[in-house]
């Protein structure tokens, strides 16, 4: 088993700022990912969880603060070159082709691993095939760990939501990342596969060797699953701590659920 250590961070995320327009996003917000820990962000609609997620993906560039990927300053990087050093990452809106099944999916989505030319693979190389049937073994492992073999076949666009949440989950986790990013991958998901992804989400930590960042609207899923948990509100760090703490923090509870209430129990 992995245990986690905060005292090893895999990310550093240090004084991240972005302005759009006349809206700050986010001010000053910093936090550390340790090698193994679960994290979760927490944070009413417009508090900048996702806007954070986009600044340590890549996709937004701070307008100051820095982030660090295994001690690596990566703020200018790409992208892909944040992938390329094991940053994974899903979305709010699920990033999937919709005419490939889900097998097919999660090939593609190794893209970035394959080391044959695109005229190998056309004519049909000995290494290019070789790749080929390495990723659908892959892509089928990962299917089988997620629980999502009988859905191997079946084209992304007659699945329903919250299967197509878990697929791109896979898809991610098919490329091999240190890091995995999950933005509301329990989207449409009913509570009882919402218990059932928490225990799969520490599976990762245990059996794949993975820190986890997870943003997720469900309170206590998030405070089940999190070593550690961050609060953002209007773009800054409210609280941060155990999930013990930001249960019985009274500010936290306001922040969700307004004037006069308590905790979030």
């Amino acid at each position: 088993m992995l245990a986690p250590d905060p005292a090893k961070p895999v990310l550093d995320i240090d004084s991240v700022s972005i302005r759009f327009g006349g809206v700050q996003a986010l001010a000053e917000v910093s936090l550390k990912i340790g090698e193994g820990e679960i994290v979760g962000i927490l944070g009413p609609n417009g508090a900048g969880k996702t806007t954070l997620f986009n600044c340590v993906s890549g996709f937004y560039a701070p307008n100051s603060g820095r982030v660090r990927l295994f001690g690596e300053d990566v703020t200018e990087m790409k992208p892909e070159d944040r992938a390329q050093r094991g940053l994974g990452r899903t979305f709010q809106l699920v990033g999937l082709v919709r005419s490939f099944t889900v097998l097919e999916n999660l090939v593609v989505a190794q893209h970035a691993s394959v080391r044959s030319s695109g005229l190998a693979a056309i004519v049909g190389a000995p290494g290019a095939r070789r790749e080929e049937r390495l990723l659908r073994e892959r892509a089928d492992d990962v299917l089988d760990f997620m629980g999502l073999t009988a859905f191997r076949d079946r084209r992304i666009g007659g699945l329903p939501y919250g299967t197509l949440k878990m697929v791109e989950v896979a898809a991610v986790l098919a490329t091999d990342p240190s890091i995995l990013m999950l933005d509301e991958p329990l989207a449409g998901a009913s509570g009882e596969e919402g218990n059932i992804f928490c225990d799969r989400v520490e599976q990762m930590r245990t059996e794949l060797g993975l820190s986890v960042i997870l943003i997720e609207h469900h309170v206590p899923l998030v405070l089940r699953s999190s070593d550690y948990v961050y609060v953002l509100n209007f773009g800054a760090l409210l609280a941060e701590g155990t999930p013990e703490q930001v249960r019985d923090n009274s500010e936290v509870a306001e922040a969700y659920m307004g004037e006069g209430a308590s905790t979030l129990a």
